[in-house]
């Protein structure tokens, strides 16, 4: 059974913790060494955690029984548009349904924060296994995109989306 909680700021070495398991088991066969380093300090260093939630994004932690297992971030970009900037689980945790329960957490969050109808989006890489995964969620593939990320790297992504 899982549980999610928000998180604060004091949750940000936990995240940061968590986002070392996952986040290089998630990439290594699709970036480079360096590039998952760079990204990894650019994203999860705990001062930049800290940084994304003052400007607006909402991160949760998701737990079986007492253990951590996986985080989402969100945050509202315009009016109607919502993102889901981060959705990881932990390898351990993939087959056991924990990745349908954060994504499900995130729109449930939306729609309590957002209760008319909106668009949540995502950015996924274009070869990350996980864009079947967003598909059977029900999200689509809306655009592509090549976002330069410094240091000569970028992120070559599909933008999806779906309707809430």
């Amino acid at each position: 059974m899982f549980t999610i909680r928000q998180a604060q700021a004091d949750d940000c070495l936990l995240i940061n913790q968590l986002a070392a398991n996952v986040f290089p088991a998630t990439y290594k066969d699709i970036l480079s060494q360096e590039q998952l380093e760079y990204m990894f300090d650019w994203m999860y260093a705990p001062q930049n955690i800290r940084k994304q939630m003052e400007e607006g994004h909402v991160y949760f932690i998701a737990y079986e029984k007492c253990e951590p297992c996986g985080y989402l971030s969100v945050q509202q970009e315009e009016e109607n548009l919502f993102h889901l900037q981060k959705i990881y689980v932990l390898p351990a945790f993939q087959k056991a349904h924990a990745g349908n329960y954060l994504f499900h957490e995130a729109i449930k969050y939306i729609k309590k924060v957002h209760p008319a109808p909106c668009r949540m989006e995502l950015n996924v890489n274009r070869n990350n296994k996980a864009v079947g995964f967003y598909e059977r969620m029900g999200m689509k593939i809306a655009r592509e995109g090549d976002f330069h990320i410094g240091n000569g790297y970028y992120m070559n992504d599909y933008i999806m989306a779906i309707e809430l």
